[in-house]
């Protein structure tokens, strides 16, 4: 894993970075610092990073890559070279430091196998969705944050025949689908330039002729083009969504169709996402 691009300006927290067993990194703003590994948050007392350097550091890294740090942009959202997250707040936003969460990339590429060994899926069931997936059904997968929801989105992935094309839409990129034929694109909502949201790219996406759309996470307007797509030729795709179960998935699908679309009857909507989504895998 490679941080040299914020190494410099993050030296308190170099070993948590190059420990490719930390899946998570979080200072708050006590000035606390926690991480995540195998799944449990863990506190370094060891750590101590003043406040202001922590400042300087974080606007130097926005600047870098080409984002904006300040009293006036105080929130930043941003991918590093290695395709690690990172996600910060100063003030006012937090009080009385800044803070920080680093989703660390992991380069290794997680395959069916490993999720069977590990319990995670049986292997009827790996069997099942990816005949599902040759097929043309459509699927959410549906999950809390950390739960792994990319990961299997990913594998599930690599069912899709060969012979199609695939579009991805992503806010920060982290699919890595190894087909012949993809177009990856992301999200562009905090840089200097124009902003290209999800729903910008997913009704563009309609028009790059895709056999299959894969949407890195369904969470607002884009929902109503997604569920359009479903109903209008682009059965097969693929999308998470963040829910607590997956009858709770199918109720935020619709919630958030709703909402760029609130003359539709909710009962219209579900019967428009029954007809449209064949399984939700939580």
């Amino acid at each position: 894993m490679s941080f040299e691009l914020i190494l410099p300006f993050l030296r308190p927290i170099e070993a948590l970075l190059l420990d490719d067993s930390i899946s998570e990194i979080m200072g708050n703003p006590d000035s606390s610092w926690w991480y995540e590994r195998d799944g449990i948050m863990r506190q370094d007392e060891s750590i101590s990073f003043d406040g202001g350097k922590l400042r300087t550091g974080l606007e130097v890294v926005a600047n870098r890559l080409g984002k904006k740090l300040d009293e006036d942009n105080p929130v930043l959202n941003a991918q590093l070279p290695d395709g690690s997250r990172l996600a910060a707040v100063i003030p006012p936003v937090s009080r009385p430091a800044p803070a920080l969460v680093i989703r660390k990339f992991s380069s290794r590429k997680y395959t069916v196998e490993d999720l069977i060994s590990r319990g995670t899926l049986t292997r009827p069931l790996a069997e099942f969705l990816a005949e599902q997936i040759r097929n043309g059904k459509t699927l959410l997968i549906s999950g809390g944050t950390g739960t792994g929801k990319t990961t299997l989105l990913n594998i599930l992935g690599q069912a899709i025949p060969e012979h199609e094309r695939i579009v991805i839409i992503e806010d920060t990129s982290e699919l890595r689908i190894q087909k012949p034929n993809v177009l990856a694109v992301e999200c562009q909502t905090d840089t200097y330039k124009a902003s290209v949201s999800f729903d910008d790219l997913l009704k563009s996406a309609l028009r790059w002729r895709p056999d299959r759309i894969i949407l890195g996470e369904v969470r607002g307007t884009e929902a109503r083009t997604l569920l359009d797509s479903f109903n209008t030729g682009h059965s097969g795709s693929l999308a998470t969504i963040h829910a607590n179960s997956a009858v709770k998935a199918l109720r935020r699908f619709a919630n958030l169709v709703m909402r760029s679309h609130q003359q539709a009857t909710y009962e219209d909507v579900e019967a428009e996402i029954g007809e449209a989504v064949n399984f939700i895998v939580h």
